[in-house]
């Protein structure tokens, strides 16, 4: 469903892949988090990268708000409650200052970790 804003000259409207697209490119952006997960397809995790950044997040828009679900592959060594808090605040951030919409939530499923020198595909 599409995003609508109403305004004093008409309506505004965000597609759910506009948010989706805004907050998986502010995930990547992330320091620790490796990849996007695909989710589970045939018992194996598809790992994604920048290529496709809406790959692990599902949005939810409402007339003025947005819930955001991301499944992530984090870097091995980094504190997964850490990155994961950092990706939470920038993912809210990013979306919140581009679409105007206010972020409720942002829930996060961790499904993998990567080596530093793992080649995700």
């Amino acid at each position: 469903m599409a995003e609508q804003l109403q305004l004093e000259k008409g309506n505004i409207r965000i597609s759910n892949d506009v948010v989706s697209k805004i907050a998986g490119m502010a995930a990547l952006e992330t320091p620790g988090i490796a990849a996007m997960s695909g989710g589970l397809s045939e018992g194996w995790a598809k790992r994604l990268s920048g290529k496709n950044v809406q790959k692990g997040v599902t949005v939810e828009v409402g007339q003025l708000e947005a819930a955001i679900d991301l499944r992530i592959i984090v870097l091995y060594e980094t504190p997964i409650h850490e990155v994961c808090r950092m990706l939470q605040q920038n993912v809210r951030e990013a979306v919140e200052s581009m679409t105007g919409l206010r972020v409720v939530e942002v829930n996060v499923k961790v499904e993998g970790v990567a080596f530093k020198n793992d080649e995700i595909s």
